[in-house]
C-alpha cells in the first residue's frame, strides 16, 4: 500500500487514479503525516468472493485417521 501527501495527490489525481485502476494497489492520502483518505480499486460483482466457489476443487477422503498399511509404502522395500 502506497502513501501520498494530499498536495501531491491534488496535483496528480488523474494519474494516481489510473495507476490504482491498472495495478489494483491501494493508495492512502495523508495530511501532515496522518491518513486522510484511501483510494481503492473498484470491485464489481464478479470480483467479490463467492462462498463455496472452490467446493468442487476439494477431495474428501473417507477415513483420514486409520493407518494406511505397509503395502502402500515403497520406501520400506
Amino acid at each position: 500500500m502506497k502513501t501520498m501527501a494530499i498536495s501531491e495527490f491534488k496535483s496528480h489525481a488523474l494519474q494516481v487514479i489510473d495507476r490504482v485502476a491498472a495495478t489494483k494497489e491501494t493508495v492512502v492520502v495523508t495530511k501532515r503525516g496522518e491518513p486522510l483518505a484511501e483510494v481503492v480499486p473498484f470491485r464489481g460483482p464478479e470480483d467479490k468472493p463467492t462462498p463455496g466457489k472452490l467446493s468442487e476443487a476439494l477431495v474428501f477422503e473417507k477415513d483420514i485417521v486409520s493407518p494406511l498399511g505397509e503395502e502402500i509404502w515403497d520406501a520400506c522395500k
